[in-house]
């Protein structure tokens, strides 16, 4: 009877060590867009997400426990990103890198809020998100405001006799944007020429691109996604039109090149500092180059993402919710980005926005 109890007792024993290993393990999500004209986006993130895991699990973990991503699609539209961000809630997931469209972070922050699920973006811009005031949000990258103000200083720069046009693609990203570089360009003494909203999907522009020719357009900014960028850009060439276009960050990417063609050429706009400059992230680029896949836009966004969130963790040492956000609200962290730390509104303090203009079809540092 010994006998049977003690093995009974070693075979119980041995289960709770083999759950507990099975268990072992933090899940953390990556929300954006996987499938539509915005996926090229979804990729950097899921590329970026993808290799910081396999590098914090390599060193150990995050307190001893593996990382597990799960990936989910929300398109870049607010009701995918109502459901995605359920679908995370589900699995009970700890950490969330993005959205990446504005129109779907902000949806989805209320629904992380509720369940105590930190929220961490490397792409939204908009200032609504950071403003709400909800604690679990972090953005890692900068916002419309300070975007919206350099642009608003170069244009106005351009002197009172050049005629600007400012467009929008009306989503919540490109409002946003276009309202902050609007206000930026009258601050500086200055205003637009014509102002217009388009019509999002569209596989043709010619019509607006010929009002602005109408008008005298010499220069026009696009707030708005890369695709409406492209096309704007490339049936402006198609009419024989010298159209200068001045954009944001969403076009940082081999996506935009890829529709204009050559006629994306001499495009300048407003981005994210650019990482890939830092020599210390070197290795790292040239093991995603590996791959095949160029870390472009918000992919060193989405690996820094991680890596502050697993140095929170570790200085808090805890995975308990109020005790990480303590500590990334508290801390600074070494990221791919260089040292980063966040605001009371959980924005980050230190990239800001730089120029940069196409060229020999890759984006460089506008001198």
């Amino acid at each position: 009877m010994e006998r049977k109890l003690l093995r009974l007792a070693i075979a119980v024993a041995f289960a709770m060590v083999g759950a507990s290993s099975a268990n072992a393990e933090i899940l953390i999500g990556m929300a954006g867009a996987l499938t539509g004209p915005n996926a090229y986006q979804g990729e950097q993130q899921q590329q970026g997400v993808e290799m910081a895991i396999v590098d914090i699990n390599a060193a150990g973990g995050v307190l001893g426990q593996q990382l597990r991503l799960i990936s989910v699609d929300d398109a870049c539209d607010s009701g995918q990103a109502i459901a995605a961000a359920h679908k995370l809630v589900a699995e009970k997931v700890a950490f969330v890198v993005g959205h990446q469209c504005s129109g779907a972070s902000i949806p989805a922050a209320s629904i992380y809020e509720r369940a105590g699920i930190i929220q961490m973006t490397p792409a939204s811009t908009s200032p609504q998100l950071t403003e709400e005031g909800r604690s679990n949000v972090f953005r890692i990258c900068g916002r419309d405001d300070q975007q919206g103000a350099i642009a608003g200083a170069y244009l106005a720069a351009q002197g009172r006799d050049t005629k600007i046009a400012i467009l929008s693609d009306g989503s919540v990203y490109g409002k946003g944007l276009t309202e902050e570089t609007r206000r930026h360009l009258r601050n500086n003494g200055s205003a637009e020429t014509l102002y217009d909203q388009l019509e999002l999907g569209l596989s043709d522009y010619s019509p607006l691109i010929a009002k602005l020719q109408a008008a005298g357009i010499q220069i026009a900014y696009f707030a708005g996604y890369y695709r409406e960028a492209a096309i704007l850009i490339r049936n402006a060439r198609e009419q024989g039109y010298n159209l200068q276009m001045v954009s944001g960050d969403s076009i940082a990417s081999e996506a935009f090149i890829q529709v204009t063609g050559g006629a994306g050429e001499g495009t300048v706009f407003t981005s994210f500092r650019d990482p890939r400059r830092n020599p210390g992230a070197a290795s790292l680029i040239e093991r995603f180059r590996q791959k095949g896949f160029e870390p472009e836009g918000y992919t060193l966004y989405s690996y820094g993402a991680v890596q502050a969130w697993a140095q929170a963790i570790a200085r808090a040492g805890s995975t308990e919710p109020q005790a990480v956000i303590r500590s990334l609200r508290s801390n600074e962290f070494d990221t791919i980005l260089g040292r980063v730390s966040f605001d009371a509104k959980g924005d980050v303090r230190q990239p800001g926005f730089e120029w940069f203009i196409w060229r020999s079809g890759r984006y460089v540092p506008l001198e």
